[in-house]
């Protein structure tokens, strides 16, 4: 496993960190919000927020009517904070109608498919080619033939790194390329997103499709 996307590096993030002092922490996810929006899938739809620790994206999901939402983060201490989180409070219990997994993308399986596989800032923190080739291993059986991916990474002009940790930094068609023939880009576009310290990150979104 490498050191870069290790559980104990990410245990010991959040250990130290609480969600809204981390870089990549966002108010309200909009932009993911949005292009979820355009998908119009049905609100049984299954969907995976790869990395999803404590973003608020899943709760956002679940008022909006979406039933069926799985978050899944390789540290558990993203998880846990997730579930202490006063937001989630209005949904029951550790949100109720959300599943909350431990997985390490590269070798997890999910026993099932998704109609949706999103992705803020994880997929760049795969700087090593077998972590990529096991994190596409575990995307290709995990989402349904025609399925959706929204995968969000740092941009072009974006940061080398981030918590302490190298990064790949992509464009739309560089971030295709690497996700491989299996996929096509549909749509990307790059959002500032501007940090709880002050600073300035560029990110690409993008929409693909599975075949």
């Amino acid at each position: 496993m490498a050191a870069q996307t290790s559980s104990e590096h990410w245990s010991q993030v959040w250990t130290d960190k609480n969600p809204a002092e981390v870089s990549w922490f966002e108010e309200m996810p909009r932009a993911s919000l949005a292009l979820i929006k355009e998908l119009n899938l049905p609100l049984e739809a299954p969907i995976l927020d790869l990395g999803g620790g404590a973003s608020g994206l899943a709760v956002e999901l679940r008022r909006r009517g979406y039933t069926d939402v799985t978050v899944a983060d390789i540290a558990p201490a993203a998880l846990e904070k997730a579930r202490e989180s006063k937001a989630r409070e209005s949904l029951g219990p550790a949100g109720e109608g959300i599943e909350w997994v431990v997985a390490d993308v590269r070798s997890h399986d999910f026993g099932r498919r998704f109609a949706l596989w999103h992705d803020r800032a994880v997929f760049h923190f795969m700087t090593d080619a077998a972590d990529r080739h096991a994190y596409l291993e575990t995307l290709r059986r995990s989402v349904v033939p025609g399925g959706h991916l929204i995968i969000a990474t740092f941009g072009p002009e974006g940061p080398t790194s981030c918590s302490g940790l190298p990064v790949v930094r992509y464009s739309g068609e560089e971030l295709a390329d690497t996700l491989g023939p299996g996929t096509q880009l549909v749509s990307c576009h790059l959002e500032d997103h501007h940090t709880p310290s002050g600073n300035t990150q560029q990110f690409l979104y993008a929409h693909l499709e599975t075949r």
